[in-house]
């Protein structure tokens, strides 16, 4: 019987975010896949399936926000965190708007670890393993 995972993409148009996440959740048994662009980002999403979502808010190729509408509406109920360095509480304020699950302020490792393992407990991956 193979293993299931579940399965994040993480999308920030710096590779040290993803790389750190693949590090860090390699150990709870998730898979992490990076993208650095909007379009990365939705080619990847239509190719594979995907119990959660990271975004950066701000893309080389478009907004955070924007992806996380196009995921929504492509993937209705896999969820989005936004993980960026927006400090004022009007910027963090736009990706719940846009459909988002959580917004973690950047360096907040921990607790973007601790969300990422709130919303996939909730998962049918997490049930699994």
């Amino acid at each position: 019987m193979s293993e299931v995972k579940c399965r994040i993409l993480c999308v920030d148009d710096h590779e040290d975010t993803p790389e750190m996440l693949k590090l860090l959740l390699s150990q709870s048994d998730y898979e992490v896949h990076p993208a650095h662009s909007v379009e990365e980002a939705l080619e990847l999403a239509q190719k594979y399936e995907f119990d959660l979502y990271v975004l950066d808010k701000h893309l080389p190729d478009g907004t955070g926000m924007e992806l996380c509408m196009k995921l929504n509406a492509l993937t209705p109920g896999v969820p989005c965190i936004f993980y960026s360095g927006d400090a004022y509480e009007i910027h963090r304020l736009e990706p719940i708007a846009a459909g988002a699950h959580a917004y973690v302020p950047k360096p907040e490792v921990d607790v973007l670890i601790e969300t990422v393992h709130k919303m996939l407990s909730e998962r049918e991956c997490a049930e699994a393993n």
